[in-house]
């Protein structure tokens, strides 16, 4: 039997790059950790940073978040609110920066990150879109590069501690395991995750959360097989190591599980 994950799926990283700065939202909850994580990225010597997710619509966070410009543009991992609520105004306080997003309701003034694969930065960085859905359909992660050293900044597809939800029906399991499966090819290389700590290698954390998922999996299909016919009787089943205020989150996967297994819901 698999536990609820609460720990880091990979050893924590020693330290960042110096091109890298965190700024942590100050909306801690127990889907969003620490705060939401907005990502500062800035080459050395470079006239103008990127940001990645700038978090709620709190002033004081996005004011300090302006305070690292001149910024050239903001990077959306996925639309949900904790990531994009305070965009708009981080755009207006950066004087129209662009926002770019795989979502088109969440870019502002560029086109929706569409690509998978695609190059794009200056600043000294260079930034490659990676494809990852599977936690929402919108979510994207960004391969990051400054000389020899590398960064993946993965949203909420990756965190620094614990496992994500998958968000049904928006999210969908078997794109996540595919997006996992991608992400595990990036061994060696620094995770920066929407939420958490950082990790020292993104390879190792995706084995982790695959491993992690396919038990899951084998979980879910004894909880059917011994009938379980809801995402509700199943969370109950598999999830009683999980807190119960959380139980409406863990059907979001449960639902996905299902529907991944090809069972019939009520």
């Amino acid at each position: 039997m698999t536990g609820h994950l609460t720990v880091p799926a990979a050893a924590l990283a020693d330290a960042l790059p110096e091109w890298v700065t965190l700024l942590r939202a100050p909306n801690p909850g127990p889907m969003t950790l620490d705060g939401t994580n907005t990502w500062v990225l800035r080459a050395p010597g470079a006239k103008y940073a990127v940001v990645v997710d700038p978090g709620p619509a709190d002033e004081e966070h996005l004011a300090a978040v302006a305070g690292h410009g001149p910024i050239g543009f903001v990077l959306i991992t996925h639309g949900h609110p904790d990531h994009t609520e305070g965009a708009p105004r981080l755009s207006e306080l950066l004087g129209g920066a662009h926002v770019l997003a795989a979502d088109p309701a969440h870019t502002i003034g560029g086109e929706p990150l569409t690509e998978p694969g695609e190059h794009f930065g200056g600043f000294g960085l260079e930034i490659q879109l990676l494809n990852t859905p599977g936690h929402t359909a919108d979510s994207v992660c960004f391969l990051v590069e400054h000389d020899d050293e590398q960064v993946v900044l993965t949203g909420d597809t990756i965190l620094g501690r614990g496992t994500t939800v998958v968000a049904h029906p928006d999210g969908h399991l078997g794109d996540y395991l595919a997006s996992l499966e991608l992400l595990a090819t990036y061994r060696g290389i620094p995770a920066l995750p929407g939420h958490g700590p950082a990790l020292a290698d993104c390879g190792a954390a995706a084995e982790f959360y695959l491993a992690h998922r396919r038990a899951r999996l084998d979980q879910v299909r004894a909880a059917v097989a011994a009938g379980a016919s809801t995402a509700a009787e199943v969370v109950a089943a598999v999830y009683a190591d999980v807190d119960r205020s959380l139980w409406w989150a863990a059907e979001w996967s449960v639902r996905a599980q299902l529907v991944h297994l090809g069972v019939e819901q009520p």
